[in-house]
């Protein structure tokens, strides 16, 4: 792990799993978690002779926690930076929940730079709380319990999260209290901001910006992002695919974990034939 300082003087923790592989596939986690919800896949990947770059936002796992600066502008500005720094050409960019929210939002400000293929899995976008006109995803008044519970009692709400909306399988009590940790591992005021964030912020022109080959994961089971968004993103970035695991919910990464690495790999691999 190193740093990466952002343009606003941020220190962002940045993870490069580099065997020598020729093709790049770049992971964004969502909220509230950071890049360990990709460990089952990022062995995987460096198996298939991929490198792996993965981040963890800021305000969450070992970045740095600014009071402010969690838009998705501001976050995708992150992504760019580290894509730049790095020199990344030709990336596979995968997004997870509000990962891929901010993914689509990279794709509209910075026209996909650097990209080959995108893939979002149970994205949280184009926007996770209903509006006018838009009555899709939670309702503003439930995600302002959420965010009042931040601000009371951030450590039940981990645990709520891990253990009663992440998954639709069976999981050990053990794999639950690890999601716990890696919820409980973000900061405070990252934790807050970024969900105010993703109660805020409406990204439904990103989706027509996307310029490269799309594939939607997305769990039938999903209580946290439902399954109208996964169709409207769908319809709106042309030419995507949507691939649906009847089994998974939220978690889409780990709840049917061999079948979802089996389609999550051989997407990869066909942009490279």
């Amino acid at each position: 792990m190193f740093y990466i300082t952002s343009s606003d003087n941020v220190k962002i923790a940045v993870y490069n799993y580099d065997c020598g592989g020729t093709h790049t596939v770049f992971l964004i986690h969502g909220w509230p978690l950071s890049h360990k919800i990709y460990e089952y896949q990022v062995e995987k990947l460096i198996a298939c002779g991929y490198r792996v770059v993965a981040l963890d936002l800021r305000g969450f796992g070992s970045s740095d926690a600014p009071a402010c600066g969690y838009s998705y502008d501001r976050m995708a500005a992150d992504i760019y930076g580290i894509i730049t720094t790095l020199r990344l050409t030709d990336i596979v960019l995968v997004g997870f929940s509000m990962g891929g929210a901010i993914a689509l939002r990279y794709m509209n400000i910075y026209q996909g730079y650097g990209v080959k293929q995108l893939i979002l899995l149970a994205a949280a976008a184009p926007s996770w709380t209903q509006r006018t006109g838009y009555p899709y995803g939670l309702t503003r008044s439930y995600v302002d319990g959420l965010i009042e519970q931040v601000r009371t009692d951030r450590p039940k709400l981990a645990y709520e999260f891990a253990h009663n909306q992440l998954f639709a399988s069976p999981q050990s009590e053990a794999a639950k209290n690890w999601f716990e940790d890696i919820a409980l591992s973000a900061s405070g005021i990252g934790t807050l901001k970024a969900i105010i964030s993703l109660r805020d912020e409406d990204g439904r022109k990103d989706l027509a910006t996307v310029c490269v080959p799309t594939a939607i994961i997305h769990g039938a089971k999903d209580v946290v992002v439902s399954n109208d968004l996964a169709r409207i993103q769908h319809r709106g970035i042309r030419g995507s695919r949507l691939y649906t695991l009847e089994n998974s919910g939220h978690g889409i990464m780990y709840d049917e974990l061999d079948k979802f690495n089996r389609i999550f790999i051989s997407i990869i691999d066909e942009v490279w034939k």
